[in-house]
């Protein structure tokens, strides 16, 4: 175990990645991969969160904003329902059209993570897995959703942690990872690179 203090570069635009890491004690440097995420298809659901985390990370890695020896972080989460893959919704129709086929049912976040360190040159990767119940919402609901404009910018067209956790009634597995970065998970990626977790914290800086 190295007991260095690499800085952790967070490879994505979501706000509610970096909030999740902040509280967590990890005070990441965000460089945008800027990915266009159709350039990847043909994979199932799972497969594709991973293949697009990696895909993110490597855009990342050789950045110029990318601190010496950090460890940078790609991620990325579709939801899986009925076999099919969804990202983000393209516009409000679509979001409400993914709502009144969503409700009352069940979907699986899956969050794939791909971690690099830009020191050695080694990798880490995981995808985890987490299901969500959803409530049985009216169309007057669904409609007031899309109209905040939360679902337009999420995979799934929902999040636990805004307007969308009062439609969501039970979660099967880390509530971290429907947020879209599981803190458990990581921690365990940062160890395989012979990191300390704790030596992320921002305090010990």
């Amino acid at each position: 175990m190295t007991t260095d203090s690499p800085v952790l570069v967070l490879g994505s635009a979501s706000p509610a990645r970096l909030e999740t890491l902040r509280r967590a004690g990890v005070e990441p440097v965000v460089v945008v991969s800027g990915v266009d995420e159709s350039q990847v298809a043909d994979l199932a659901p799972a497969a594709l969160a991973g293949a697009l985390a990696r895909l993110k990370a490597l855009a990342v890695v050789d950045r110029a904003e990318v601190p010496p020896g950090a460890l940078v972080l790609g991620c990325d989460s579709v939801l899986e329902l009925d076999g099919q893959a969804f990202g983000k919704p393209a516009d409000p129709a679509e979001a409400a059209a993914r709502w009144r086929t969503m409700r009352g049912r069940s979907g699986v976040l899956h969050s794939g993570h791909s971690l690099h360190d830009t020191a050695s040159g080694a990798s880490a990767e995981a995808t985890v897995s987490t299901t969500v119940h959803f409530a049985e919402v009216s169309d007057r609901e669904i409609a007031d959703y899309v109209a905040t404009g939360e679902p337009l910018h999420v995979a799934g067209a929902f999040t636990i942690d805004g307007f969308g956790g009062a439609f969501i009634t039970r979660i099967e597995g880390d509530h971290h990872n429907v947020v879209g970065l599981s803190l458990p998970r990581l921690r365990e990626l940062v160890a395989e690179l012979g990191h300390s977790w704790t030596g992320l914290w921002s305090p010990a800086r």
